[in-house]
């Protein structure tokens, strides 16, 4: 068989697909404080303050990030629905 470069033909050469990650099967784990804020309706203003008064949610570094499990997030808001249950009486 001849050389492409004398027969005028483009090589050409067969690449294997990229091997792609698997998908993530159900709901993600860890929320950003912006995906945590636009959930909860508050404001990430609104959010720090809280962190700052020391009744926000647990959060956790993961690297750089900062992120909130949705278990916490689930405790902080029944420590929020009990605050104005106690407010309240």
């Amino acid at each position: 068989m001849a050389r492409p470069e004398v027969t005028g033909k483009k090589t050409t050469t067969v690449t294997a697909p990229a091997a792609q990650p698997p998908p993530i099967r159900g709901p993600p784990l860890a929320m950003s404080i912006r995906e945590f804020c636009a959930l909860h309706g508050i404001s990430e203003d609104m959010f720090y303050k809280m962190q700052r008064e020391g009744w926000g949610p647990t959060v956790m570094k993961v690297g750089s990030r900062t992120l909130i499990s949705h278990e916490a997030a689930a405790d902080w808001r029944r420590a929020r629905e009990q605050a104005a249950a106690t407010e309240a009486a």
